[in-house]
C-alpha cells in the first residue's frame, strides 16, 4: 500500500551559475597575466669597429633596430615602422629629459634607412648625445 501525503518530493538541484562565473573569471585572469611572447633580450649582430668602445651607463636610453627593421625603445617593441610612431615611443620612455645619452644599437643586417629613421626621430626630439653601438672587430 502506498501512502501519499499529497506533497511533491523536492528534487535536489545544483546551481552551476556561480561556478561558471568563477571559472570564467579565473580564465580571464590567467589569460591577462600570462606573457605569451617574452623577450629577454634582442639578439643583434652589431657592426664591427676597430675603435675602442665605451661602457654604457645605466641612464642611457637604448634604441635598437633589428635585422628586419623593427624598432625597440628600451625593451618595448614599436609596432609601426614610421618615424612618428618611433618618435612617440621615444618621447614616452625618455620623458622630458633631452640631455640623456642615447645608444643606437642597429643590427649589421639592418637597412640603412631604418638606422636613418631612428636617428631622424632622435634628432627631431632634440637628443644630441647619440652614440652608435658596435662590437670589436679583428685587428688589421
Amino acid at each position: 500500500m502506498r501512502l501519499d501525503t499529497g506533497r511533491l518530493r523536492d528534487e535536489p538541484e545544483i546551481s552551476l551559475t556561480s561556478l561558471i562565473d568563477v571559472v570564467f573569471t579565473l580564465i580571464i585572469f590567467f589569460v591577462i597575466t600570462t606573457t605569451f611572447d617574452e623577450r629577454a633580450a634582442i639578439e643583434l649582430n652589431l657592426p664591427e669597429s676597430s675603435a675602442a668602445t665605451a661602457l654604457e651607463p645605466d641612464e642611457t636610453l637604448v634604441v635598437a633596430v633589428d635585422g628586419e627593421g623593427r624598432f625597440f625603445v628600451g625593451d618595448q617593441e614599436v609596432l609601426r615602422r614610421d618615424v612618428e610612431s618611433l618618435r612617440a615611443a621615444i618621447a614616452r620612455v625618455a620623458g622630458e629629459d633631452r640631455t640623456r645619452p642615447v645608444t643606437l644599437r642597429a643590427d649589421a643586417r639592418a637597412q640603412h634607412q631604418s638606422v636613418v629613421t631612428a636617428m631622424d626621430a632622435l634628432g627631431q626630439l632634440g637628443f644630441t648625445r647619440i652614440s652608435i653601438a658596435t662590437q670589436a672587430g679583428e685587428a688589421p
